[in-house]
């Protein structure tokens, strides 16, 4: 969890309120007119960062349902019109899934390890936004980091962003420089498919224990971008694995799922 560090306490002085009038000084018949105070502006009106969060969140849900919708279209045409399934990438990438399903509820579970995953995510995060991290402590029983700088995707980022899947591609990626690991791309699917799992069983455990990165910027609010940044997640690896899936077919049934819906919309108004 990022912690801002704390400032020393200043003393601060309540800003005193101008008021201006015009004076007018007649000749000696005339009158003096003493200055009139403006009356007091109405304090600006003043949202609640939560509430706006999750008035953001409503207008995200239909996104949210095209972007599952425009999924499942794609997962289930490439699997039973191309037979995903029968490809070496998914059978591979499956049985890292089990493999860690099994080691999840069967052993005891590495919580060290995600606790410093998720730490070192947020870090990433801290640093990929121009901040800097101070203090990085992590314990079986939690952790934290001390940093000058946070905001929604950096207290968010664990829960999204797969850090141990993205070592092992880079990891991947590095070994291309020295030999050809084409031989060892259904290792590298295995090995996607176990680190996948472990972020999304470790999210999926931790998200109800009240953890304080979702109450800063509201539960619903956060929830929405969690679910939102794991499916673009899950959208790559689709079309990074199945032959026949592509951006464009993608981007071409996510529009017309957007037609469909701003129909029954229409037509709900109507009614």
């Amino acid at each position: 969890m990022p912690r801002l560090p704390k400032r020393p306490a200043t003393a601060r002085r309540k800003p005193t309120r101008l008021q201006t009038g015009s004076a007018s000084l007649f000749d000696d018949a005339g009158p003096f007119h003493l200055p009139q105070a403006e009356p007091e502006e109405r304090p600006p009106l003043v949202v609640p960062t939560r509430m706006l969060n999750a008035v953001i969140a409503l207008f995200l849900l239909p996104l949210a349902g095209i972007w599952t919708k425009t999924f499942f279209a794609i997962f289930s045409r490439e699997t039973f019109h191309h037979h995903f399934w029968a490809t070496e990438e998914c059978w591979f990438f499956c049985l890292g899934a089990l493999l860690w399903v099994i080691t999840f509820f069967g052993l005891p579970r590495p919580l060290l390890l995600y606790v410093f995953g998720h730490e070192l995510t947020h870090a990433i995060w801290v640093w990929l936004m121009g901040g800097r991290v101070s203090e990085f402590k992590v314990r079986v029983n939690g952790g934290h980091i001390l940093t000058n700088k946070s905001n929604v995707l950096i207290a968010l980022a664990p829960y999204f962003y797969p850090i141990y899947s993205v070592l092992v591609v880079i990891l991947y990626a590095i070994g291309w420089l020295f030999c050809d690991m084409a031989p060892y791309t259904r290792w590298l699917f295995l090995a996607l498919g176990v680190t996948w799992s472990f972020h999304i069983s470790f999210t999926f455990w931790m998200i109800p224990k009240g953890q304080s990165d979702l109450a800063h910027h509201g539960t619903f609010f956060s929830l929405v971008i969690i679910y939102l940044m794991n499916l673009g997640v899950l959208t790559f690896l689709i079309l990074l694995i199945a032959p026949h899936a592509s951006l464009h077919g993608f981007a071409r049934e996510f529009l017309l799922n957007s037609s469909e819906f701003a129909g029954w919309v229409a037509a709900l108004l109507r009614r």
